[in-house]
């Protein structure tokens, strides 16, 4: 998979992961975005300039291109890694924005090390996603 292909790819499953998000959280628009914002500070994910509302998360939701804070969707990954409904990416897009926002989310020394991290029922949904997403992350340490 070219490194292009990849990017193009996860830059358009972004939005998905933020529609997954909002599918299978447990509250209105407005404090699944709360949520959303004060789990990204909280847990050193980035630093939202404001807190959005239900409406810019619906609106990031349906971005094509990726075009929003990448706090957010890495936050969504966090999130969802952790619900008990164990969710998996629907999309091959939507397994390249995980696997991205999952390398970005944490340090790992290979990519065996990022791979046995997943939880289990993301190892193989994942699998081809985040070898490209981690070949992507080292061409870009070569810049």
């Amino acid at each position: 998979m070219p490194q292009d292909d990849f990017y193009t790819q996860m830059r358009a499953g972004l939005s998905a992961l933020l529609r997954q998000w909002q599918a299978l959280g447990q509250a209105d628009a407005d404090q699944l975005a709360l949520i959303l914002a004060e789990t990204a500070r909280v847990a050193k994910l980035g630093q939202p300039d404001a807190t959005p509302d239900g409406a810019t998360l619906a609106h990031w939701s349906q971005i094509e291109t990726g075009d929003m804070p990448l706090w957010a969707p890495r936050t969504a990954v966090f999130l969802l890694n952790q619900m008990p409904a164990k969710p998996t990416p629907q999309s091959n897009a939507e397994a390249c924005a995980w696997a991205y926002c999952w390398l970005r989310n944490r340090e790992f020394a290979s990519l065996q090390a990022a791979h046995d991290a997943l939880p289990a029922h993301l190892k193989e949904p994942l699998a081809d996603a985040l070898q490209a997403a981690w070949r992507d992350q080292q061409g870009l340490r070569l810049v």
